[in-house]
């Protein structure tokens, strides 16, 4: 039965893999509930969900897309979350709002291991989620074979709760296992209900059983019937279903199409009756029932004209338009319908609403009660995967691009930015091409903002392997006072990952004191960028002599002498490239193992080993050392090869020597470079 709590608003997310069809799934969940009056199809860009350019442009969901609608008196807000695993951080951060997901997925066994990380994260977090079979009017559908490569992928019991009625090929209709009711599709209606078909009367007992059985793993009680052979009451079936369910014990399976409009109303009977309360939510959450209003925010938006727009979920009390929170004062309270907002006087316990102009309160922020400290962790930010070196087109826009880029990071927080002083780079971070290109249209269209794009500069570095003794001496006469300085010093390798270190050995003051940290700056200086170009790296300079002049000599002078010294001695010491070298841990479903080594052999990597990976079951991790040069497009082909699940992780392990062809075409690239830049 509905308890009185249940009448609170509701959530809940669609998730799933790219192209499953989550997009026409809002649609028809809107149309079906009467929220909206036409069902908008992708391909006419007519949806409410995907409202923005940059989605419109792609034909996918970039971001999360917010809609209410009601349902028998009830209110509910659906979640659209992208599927493409490079906006994975957005549907994360989407589900720590929801009561409960809707994970979509197509008729297809091969497919099924695209779910595998999304049901990982819900099943880590306790979330509740049913699944729902998209696409079964597609000929040929093979449901049985579907919903065994999934279990195969989930953690927890996939629950059938219907089999499907077929007319040859295709599928017209269903039988629900708990009210046992036969029931035929009828688009753009309610199904209509009719006779169990006596051929599959047979199969829906087995289906029923199986049901059962799985309850009863959980509700000693309902064993005991099946046991004594009791058919167990409808309403207690349904209890164990939404009690299982909240306690994220059970997966129910249901299946139909949203673009033919079936199955619809059953699914949005599931939702009414068997997803939790927000109560229930927020205590999943650790959030305490008493206290004063709490919300939070799961998503940031930075809109050009109405300033930034924070998405929250409230789990206790009411915001009112003009109510200060976190010393900020609500900017407008407003109801969220795909990409437009209608604004509203307050909102409650259960609404997933906007709140403006929260300017100094972030992503995953709990706002309005801070006494609550024992809130779930939020997701953290995923390992960025790709990077763009980014420019903006005017010059003069400099400040403006990195204020852009704050705002974005802010709205995504798997976009990252990273200044690289050695090469003056701005480092554009995130979780593939297509997350990056999508930053860069939203810079163009909300912040009018052209930026150019290139590989990020390798951070090469150089050393020397032998050592030398070399002079460098600094004299200038052009009237009054002139420069002079002197240096004797030795240049000698040192170990890897020593860094550089000076030794004074000046002894009888031939260079006196105030000069001696001079010459220390002048090496330094050179150091930047050595004799191949690149920042050096792992050696000593000793200064073991020198001269002065007790007019001319100064600082300057001496600083220079310092770098004339180095300018030949480096040569002298058989400099040698190194390249960064990466440990990079991959993880891929187990029959990809062999191809991710391969890939490692293929880009000059080192392969430490290979093992099960740690509560993922069917999933390997392949440990590797990596040259970070060979890292660019990595994910792009992992995920070519694993349907778009392989990914990997990522630091920095050390500088290794590179010789031969590659550090040949390295070195006159980079000689290019800078002449470039100073021509």
């Amino acid at each position: 039965m509905i308890g009185k709590s249940l009448s609170l608003p509701r959530a809940a997310a669609l998730v799933g893999p790219f192209a499953s069809g989550k997009t026409s799934l809002l649609e028809a969940l809107l149309f079906r509930t009467g929220a909206i009056t036409r069902q908008g199809r992708i391909k006419d860009g007519s949806t409410v969900g995907d409202a923005s350019p940059e989605a419109r442009a792609h034909q996918m969901s970039v971001e999360p897309n917010v809609a209410g609608a009601e349902y028998l008196g009830e209110k509910w807000t659906f979640v659209d979350c992208p599927g493409s695993i490079e906006f994975q951080q957005e549907a994360y951060n989407a589900l720590m709002a929801v009561d409960a997901a809707v994970v979509v997925c197509e008729p297809d066994p091969a497919r099924a291991v695209m779910v595998a990380p999304l049901l990982k994260f819900l099943d880590s977090r306790k979330i509740p989620h049913l699944l729902f079979i998209n696409k079964v009017e597609v000929a040929g559908v093979r449901l049985r074979e579907t919903l065994e490569a999934l279990q195969a992928v989930s953690d927890r019991p996939l629950i059938l709760r219907e089999v499907p009625i077929r007319e040859g090929e295709a599928v017209t209709g269903f039988i629900d296992l708990v009210s046992e009711r036969a029931y035929k599709y009828h688009p753009g209606q309610t199904s209509d209900l009719i006779k169990i078909p006596d051929t599959l009367k047979d199969e829906e007992r087995t289906a029923r059983q199986e049901m059962l059985e799985h309850l009863a793993d959980f509700d000693d009680h309902l064993l005991e019937e099946l046991l004594e052979d009791v058919q167990p009451p409808t309403d207690e079936v349904y209890g164990d279903l939404a009690k299982d369910l909240a306690d994220d014990l059970i997966v129910p399976v249901f299946f139909g199409s949203a673009e033919a409009d079936f199955g619809i109303t059953r699914l949005l009977k599931a939702l009414r009756h068997e997803v939790p309360a927000p109560t229930a939510s927020a205590a999943r959450l650790g959030i305490a029932a008493e206290g004063g209003p709490l919300a939070q925010v799961f998503k940031t938006v930075h809109a050009a004209h109405t300033g930034k727009l924070s998405l929250v979920r409230i789990w206790r009390g009411e915001f009112s338009d003009g109510q200060t929170i976190e010393g900020s004062r609500i900017g407008g309270v407003y109801a969220m319908t795909g990409g437009s907002q209608a604004k509203v006087a307050k909102a409650g316990m259960g609404e997933l609403v906007g709140l403006g102009r929260l300017d100094t309160v972030a992503t995953g922020a709990v706002i309005g009660s801070p006494s609550d400290t024992g809130v779930a962790a939020w997701p953290e930010a995923l390992t960025p995967l790709f990077a763009f070196a980014i420019q903006a087109e005017k010059k003069g826009d400099d400040v403006k691009l990195t204020g852009a880029l704050a705002k974005l990071a802010e709205e995504d927080p798997s976009l990252s930015l990273e200044h690289n002083a050695e090469f003056g780079e701005l480092v554009l971070r995130g979780q593939g091409e297509i997350h990056l290109q999508v930053a860069i249209e939203r810079m163009k269209s909300r912040f009018n903002l052209v930026v150019l794009t290139r590989k990020p500069t390798v951070p090469y570095k150089e050393t020397i392997r032998k050592a030398a003794t070399v002079h460098g001496r600094h004299k200038k006469q052009s009237g009054g006072h002139g420069q002079f300085g002197d240096v004797h010093i030795d240049i000698a390798p040192q170990p890897r990952g020593a860094g550089f270190t000076f030794i004074d050995k000046i002894v009888g003051g031939v260079v006196p004191r105030q000069y001696i940290p001079s010459v220390e700056e002048g090496v330094r200086e050179f150091l930047v960028q050595g004799a191949l170009g690149f920042p050096v790296v792992d050696l000593a300079v000793t200064l073991t002599a020198g001269s002065y002049h007790t007019v001319d000599s100064s600082d300057m002078a001496f600083k220079t002498a310092a770098r004339i010294a180095m300018s030949e001695g480096l040569p002298q010491c058989d400099p040698v490239l190194l390249e960064p070298i990466l440990l990079v841990e991959i993880s891929v479903p187990s029959e990809a193992t062999a191809k991710a080594q391969r890939i490692v052999s293929g880009r000059r990597g080192q392969i430490l080993g290979y093992d099960a990976k740690e509560g993922w079951l069917g999933w390997d991790t392949v440990n590797a050392y990596l040259p970070q040069s060979e890292m660019d497009d990595l994910i792009i082909e992992l995920r070519s090869l694993t349907m778009g699940v392989g990914t990997f992780s990522w630091k920095f392990d050390h500088l290794q020597d590179l010789t031969g062809r590659v550090a040949d075409k390295v070195i006159e690239d980079r000689k290019a470079a800078l002449a470039a830049a100073h021509g």
